[in-house]
C-alpha cells in the first residue's frame, strides 16, 4: 500500500516539475487546480451523480454509449465525467451528454476523501484500465456501487503476479466487472474473483452510432469522384513511408491522409514525400480539390466520417506503440490493413481471424496485397463485408450491461 502511495505522491512531484517546461503537465495542473471549485459551483444540490471516469479519449468513446443511455433512459440523474490526460479533457472538456466534466484529482487518500465527499455519487463507472486503488477502496467503504466497463485482462498483468496481492485486492472493490472476452474471466476465476461478465466491448456499439450520425463531406465527395481510394487514419511516419511509395506509382487511386500528428512540421514532411497533387483540407474549394490526387486532413473530428469515402482503410500506428481504432473503418464494411503491433487489441486479432484486415510488416507485403485488393473485386467485397459483419455480429454490450444495473 505504502509503495503505490508512495508512487503516485512521486508522479504528482513529476507531473508539477515538468509544468513550467511542457504543455500537456502544465494542462494537467492547471485543471486540478480549478477542479474543486468547478465541482462546488456546478453540483446541484439534491441531485444524485452517476460517475464515469475514463482515462484519455478512447476509453470516453467506450463509454460513451452507456452515458448516453443512462441519460436518455433516466435523466432525472446528474452524469459526471471525469479524465486522466488532458488528451481526453482537452477535447471533450464541452461534451453535453455529461453535466460536468473535469479532471480526477491524484489518487492521494486526501484527495480522494474530498473529491468523494463533493460529489457523494451514487455510482460509478471505471472504463477498460482504470483500477486506481484510493478511489476504489474508498468507494467500496462508503457503499457506493462501482463498476468496470469494457476492461480486458492479460496473463502478465500485475494482478496475476506472485507479488500482484494488493493490486487483486483492488478488483474486489467492485460489484461487477463487465469484460470483453471468456479469457478474461478465466484470469479473474482464478484468483477468485467472480463477480464478472462477460459483455464484449462498448465501442462496437459505438462505432455503429457513429456510422449512423456520420457527416455528409462535399468536398471529400468531390474529390473522390469515381476513383479507388485509400483512406489512411492516424498514420505515423513509417506508415506513410508505405502507403505514400505506392500511391505515388500508381495514378490510378486516390489517396486520403489524417495522419496522427497534425503540426506543420510533420504536414511539411509528408508533402515532402509526394509526387502527385495533393491539397490540405482546410485549403480546399470546390475547384482545387478537383485537381488533387492526396488530401490531407489538417484538423480533427472527420476521420470517422471520412472512412465511408474509401474502398480500403490503412490504420496506422502498427509500427510504433500500436495501431489506433481498426473499428472505426471495419464498420463501413472495408478492408482493413495495419502494421505489424497489434497483437494486444483484440479487436484486431479478431478482424484479422475474420478475414476482414490484414496486418503487413514491410513494403513487399502491403504492396501485392493493394494490387490484389484493387484488381479483384470480388476479394474487395468479400474481404469488406467480413469486415462489416465482424463489427456488426460484437454489438450489444451496452444493452447487456443496462440490464444488469440496479438504477
Amino acid at each position: 500500500m505504502w509503495l503505490y502511495d508512495l508512487a503516485i505522491g512521486l508522479y504528482d512531484i513529476g507531473v508539477h516539475l515538468a509544468a513550467p517546461f511542457s504543455c500537456k503537465p502544465r494542462k494537467m495542473m492547471k485543471g486540478h487546480w480549478v477542479v474543486y471549485d468547478l465541482l462546488r459551483q456546478q453540483l446541484e444540490k439534491d441531485r444524485r451523480y452517476i460517475w464515469f471516469h475514463a482515462a484519455s479519449l478512447g476509453e470516453f468513446e467506450q463509454g460513451r454509449p452507456l452515458m448516453e443511455k443512462i441519460r436518455a433512459r433516466y435523466p432525472d440523474y446528474g452524469i459526471l465525467l471525469t479524465f486522466f490526460s488532458p488528451s481526453g479533457y482537452e477535447v471533450r472538456k464541452n461534451y453535453r451528454g455529461a453535466d460536468i466534466v473535469c479532471y480526477l484529482p491524484f489518487d492521494k487518500p486526501r484527495n480522494v476523501k474530498k473529491f468523494l465527499d463533493l460529489v457523494n455519487p451514487c455510482m460509478a463507472f471505471f472504463i477498460k484500465y482504470e483500477f486506481w486503488k484510493n478511489y476504489l477502496d474508498e468507494l467500496h467503504r462508503r457503499h457506493i456501487p462501482v463498476y468496470s466497463i469494457s476492461s480486458i485482462f492479460r496473463r502478465g498483468q500485475i494482478f496475476f503476479k506472485w507479488y500482484g496481492g494488493t493490486y487483486r485486492n483492488v478488483l474486489r472493490d467492485f460489484d461487477y466487472l463487465f469484460v470483453q472476452n471468456d479469457l478474461s474471466k478465466r484470469f479473474l476465476s482464478k484468483i477468485g474473483v467472480n463477480k464478472v461478465m462477460v459483455v464484449g466491448d462498448t465501442r462496437f456499439d459505438r462505432v455503429l452510432q457513429i456510422r449512423s450520425e456520420a457527416k455528409d463531406l462535399p468536398l471529400v465527395e468531390a474529390f473522390k469522384g469515381n476513383r479507388p481510394t485509400l483512406v489512411a487514419g492516424s498514420s505515423w511516419q513509417p506508415d506513410e513511408d508505405l502507403f505514400i511509395d505506392y500511391f505515388n506509382r500508381h495514378p490510378e487511386m486516390k489517396l486520403i491522409i489524417a495522419p496522427h500528428v497534425i503540426d506543420e512540421n510533420h504536414l511539411v514532411e509528408i508533402v515532402g514525400k509526394l509526387k502527385r497533387p495533393y491539397v490540405r483540407y482546410t485549403r480546399a474549394d470546390e475547384r482545387n480539390v478537383l485537381k488533387a490526387d492526396c488530401l490531407i486532413i489538417d484538423c480533427f473530428g472527420l476521420l470517422s466520417s471520412i472512412y465511408r469515402y474509401g474502398e480500403i482503410a490503412y490504420i496506422g500506428g502498427g509500427f510504433g506503440v500500436g495501431i489506433h481504432n481498426t473499428l472505426e473503418a471495419a464498420v463501413y464494411g472495408i478492408p482493413v490493413i495495419f502494421g505489424p503491433k497489434y497483437q494486444k487489441f483484440q479487436e484486431a486479432v479478431q478482424l484479422i481471424e475474420a478475414q476482414g484486415a490484414f496486418s503487413i510488416k514491410s513494403g513487399a507485403e502491403l504492396y501485392p496485397l493493394l494490387d490484389r485488393l484493387y484488381t479483384d473485386t470480388v476479394f474487395l467485397q468479400e474481404t469488406g463485408r467480413k469486415a462489416g459483419d465482424y463489427v456488426t455480429g460484437h454489438a450489444g454490450a451496452t444493452d447487456k450491461i443496462m440490464g444488469i444495473i440496479n438504477f
